[in-house]
């Protein structure tokens, strides 16, 4: 973020009160659902009341990442028939709504799937306000600051919902151990959705489109033919991955291999703070623990920026990709099986790191070996394997995976795949491709992936 401050283009966004406005509006959404998503991780696996397991915390991911699998590609076929300010407002006042429900239900402890249920309608709205947030900045930016605005918006969102995140660990480590507390912090994650609607009601309801002419011209064919028309995209985008961007699918495999393989040891993870690093009554010491895990995955995250565009230049961005797999690996054999807290730790910052590296890589090769016309396309599959990955993780762990997480078998599993990768990666010797060697490109189009 420091370059970005001394861009010019940084203070000639903030004059503009359009872009001050829908960005205040982004990062209100943003931080709620950071609070909204570690309120849901302390109900599933850190409620007093409950003995999570693997089949849970595999129903909490797929309730946080199936809308951007299932919802997320055709959010755009409705953002072109509303006005994108309502969509803002009504949509983070819906899930105020939601999120009160949801509170009321955590508090009388109704039974989970009803709980899943308030839960999906809260992440399933998100997709539609993510998208039309993007969708409106060329409408409170000139074309030149475009690629500012794109750069700062969704890193500065993405910061929001890790502060939000960290916050509501805290708030929650502060309060007494009870059901009522993890109500309070959807009620708190409602209240900051309120917060962006506010704010989102100070604009004009056409100020961020979509255009009189375009809404016409969206209105004039169905909406069951709009749907129809981007899944023939979808597919149009994944035959030229198949026919002209083989390098791009290469990369694509490789992350999606690597996402399981963090969704494999997430999960192993949370069972451990809960069960294993902590005694299962001491639900404050489980939090703390995996509050540090997920902060020393954070600093993994924030190294892998610095690191990866010099690696990207020395080993060519194939090549860092092929070994961040390598070292997925050796990290996952070296330090997962010992099943105690520091090691697991530190394994937390490197597989952070190995992780990140990998998406900055393939987002470049998807960026300079994906034909621009096709680029959105092949971003949404992008994210529908990203975040598919992760469920279907979670899913496999129901079966692998012991209460307590103490599994060689998923370590031994995960270190497998990791390794599988980076042999059948490298093997394609995809640096002799004619793959960028520099370091990672500006993103020409916006990903979604988390």
């Amino acid at each position: 973020m420091a370059t970005t401050a001394s861009n010019p283009s940084l203070r000639e966004l903030l004059t503009l009160r359009g872009f001050r406005r829908l960005l205040a509006t982004r990062l209100l959404s943003q931080l709620s659902d950071g609070v909204f998503q570690a309120a849901l991780a302390a109900y599933v696996v850190f409620s007093p009341e409950r003995q999570p397991t693997p089949a849970a915390i595999a129903s909490a991911f797929a309730v946080l990442l199936m809308p951007f699998c299932l919802v997320g590609p055709f959010a755009g076929v409705l953002l072109d028939r509303w006005r994108r300010r309502q969509v803002l407002v009504y949509g983070n006042l819906l899930r105020l709504v939601c999120c009160l429900a949801t509170g009321a239900l955590v508090a009388i402890q109704a039974p989970t799937w009803v709980f899943f249920t308030a839960a999906l309608v809260v992440t399933g709205v998100n997709r539609f306000v993510l998208a039309g947030l993007s969708a409106a900045l060329p409408h409170v930016v000139s074309e030149q600051l475009l690629i500012g605005a794109n750069a700062l918006a969704p890193t500065a969102g993405t910061l929001a919902a890790t502060l939000g995140g960290g916050a509501a660990f805290v708030v929650r480590l502060a309060l007494p151990a009870s059901a009522g507390s993890n109500a309070l912090l959807v009620c708190l994650a409602g209240f900051g959705y309120a917060s962006s609607a506010l704010v989102a009601a100070t604009m004009g309801k056409d100020s961020l489109g979509p255009d009189r002419s375009d809404l016409d011209h969206a209105h004039e064919t169905t909406v069951r033919t709009a749907v129809a028309d981007t899944a023939r995209g979808l597919l149009d985008g994944f035959r030229h991955l198949i026919h002209e961007g083989k390098p791009a699918a290469r990369a694509l495999g490789a992350i999606t291999v690597c996402r399981f393989c963090y969704g494999l040891l997430l999960v192993l993870l949370l069972m451990l703070c809960r069960n294993t690093f902590a005694a299962p009554s001491d639900q404050t010491a489980g939090l703390r623990w995996l509050g540090l895990a997920l902060g020393a995955s954070a600093a993994g995250y924030f190294s892998a920026a610095a690191l990866t565009p010099w690696a990207g230049r020395r080993l060519t961005v194939p090549g860092w990709l092929t070994t961040c797999c390598a070292l997925g690996a050796v990290v996952v054999v070296a330090l997962g099986l010992f099943f105690t807290p520091w090691p697991t730790m530190v394994a937390a910052y490197a597989l952070g790191l190995v992780t990140q590296a990998a998406k900055i890589s393939t987002d470049t090769l998807v960026q300079s070996n994906v034909d621009d016309a096709y680029r959105g396309r092949v971003f949404a599959l992008y994210d529908v394997l990203f975040n598919g990955a992760l469920v279907a993780a979670a899913a496999l762990c129901v079966a692998l995976l012991p209460t307590s997480g103490r599994s060689a078998t998923v370590v031994l599993t995960a270190a497998a795949l990791y390794g599988a990768a980076a042999v059948v990666y490298g093997s394609t010797r995809p640096w002799r491709t004619g793959a960028t060697a520099a370091g990672p490109a500006k993103p020409t189009a916006p990903s979604t992936t988390a």
